[in-house]
Order: structure tokens, then sequence, then C-alpha cells
């Protein structure tokens, strides 16, 4: 398939597109040509426990994956398009290996945090404001969330983000026919969450992570269900571009 010493970049479509029907040296040469890219991202996970050579073939699993996932109507080049999938590849076999655990202390502060939510409940008629019940349990906001969010599994993504208008989280990741695992989304839409203002996050975990409606989530932060809804949107936008960019 041509010399790889001096690979062009713009055959990568060409390539991809002979890969997809099952050209295995396509395939390859895209892999190799493409190296580079998943030894970038591998430092990223060092001192896991897992040798370096062996999270860069996880990392060419997931490029494999966005090859065969990749459409140029997503709006991305191929690269950036593969970035999401090689880490989500790698971080699911840490997962998945027992590698990436949730601290013993979070773990404690979510099982206080709902005992105290529990017995603020039975005492006011009502569920604590995110601010109060992290003053109970002795934590800041963000620790509270974080915290809540470890004991909880993420939702779907076809979930509504804003009840208005009916936009959901799924369409911030291009759709695939191919029966790839939304893990890959999943973890990538959790990084471009941890990036949000710290009220922005509050309404994410609320609204996907405790099925809230807007009006629950105006008076668990003490705002407007007005305000709630035009956060949403604003929150939507943001996802989009940091998911599609």
């Amino acid at each position: 398939m041509g010399d790889r010493t001096s690979y062009d970049y713009s055959k990568n479509p060409e390539l991809i597109k002979l890969a997809q029907n099952g050209d295995k040296a396509a395939m390859d040469e895209l892999l190799e040509a493409n190296m580079g890219l998943i030894r970038s991202i591998v430092p990223r996970f060092a001192d896991r426990g897992v040798e370096y050579e062996d999270l860069v073939q996880i990392g060419a699993i997931g490029m494999i994956k966005a090859v065969k996932s990749y459409e140029p109507g997503f709006g991305t080049v191929f690269s950036t398009y593969a970035v999401p999938l090689i880490i989500g590849e790698i971080r699911r076999f840490l997962r998945d290996d027992g590698m990436i655990k949730v601290s013993r202390t979070t773990k404690r502060t979510a099982q206080n945090a709902m005992k105290q939510k529990e017995k603020f409940m039975s005492e006011h008629g009502r569920e604590p404001r995110i601010s109060e019940l992290a003053q109970i349990c002795g934590v800041s906001e963000d620790e509270l969330t974080d915290a809540l969010e470890s004991a909880y599994p993420m939702h779907s993504l076809s979930e509504t983000v804003s009840g208005d208008d009916g936009v959901t989280l799924e369409g911030a990741i291009p759709a695939r026919d191919d029966g790839i695992n939304d893990l890959c989304e999943m973890m990538s839409l959790r990084d471009a969450v941890s990036k949000l203002e710290p009220e922005e996050r509050k309404i994410i975990y609320l609204r996907y992570f405790r099925d809230c409606s807007q009006q629950q989530i105006a008076d668990a932060l003490g705002i407007s269900q007005v305000k709630v809804s035009r956060t949403e949107k604003k929150i939507y936008e943001k996802l989009r571009q940091m998911l599609t960019v």
C-alpha cells in the first residue's frame, strides 16, 4: 500500500474506506501511520500497573474501532474523531481490569450523604439542597457531587437534555450504525462534563443521575426553573462543541 516511511495523510479517507470493506493491508497501513497518535495518548495512563506497550496495543483496538465507524459526514478529521475512542478503550480496559477504582473516602462520603439525605427528608419533608447536604456532611459541594456521581451509573444518552425542545445528549455524539459499544462515548462525555462550571455539573448530576425535573433542580439549587432550562441549553451546546471538535 505504498511507502510507509513517508505517509501521505491525505490518503486516510481512501484507506479508511478500503479498511471498512475488509482490506487488511489498508487497516495495517492506517494503524502504522497513526501509531504516533496512540503513543501520544498512552503516557497519560502511566503508573496504572500496566506496561506501556500493552496500553499501546489496547489503544490500537480503539483506533480500529475508529476506522470502522468513521464517516466523512461527521465533520471532523479522522485523528480528532479517533482520540476519544482510543482513550475510551484504554479506560475501559483499566476499569474492567480493576485498575480504576473509586477511593474509599469518596465511597464513604457517598454513603454518608445518602444516609443524611434520608434523615433530612424525614425531618423536613423535602430533599436537601446540594449546599445543605454538603454542609451537613462537612464537605464542599464539588466533593459531594463527585461522591454522589460515583454511586450512580451513567444514564442513557437518549434521555432528554431539555424538556422544552426534546434535545438529547445523544445529539452531541456522531451517530453510528456498526454496533460499537456506547462505553467510549460515555467516557468521552464524562470528560466533557468534568470541564463544565460547578453549577452546570450539579444540573447534569441532578438531571441524569437523580432523574430530577427542571423544577426539582430549581428547588434544590435555589434558582428559577427558567434559569435551569436556559442553563441546560447552554450545557448542551458546550458539550456538543467539546465532543465534535
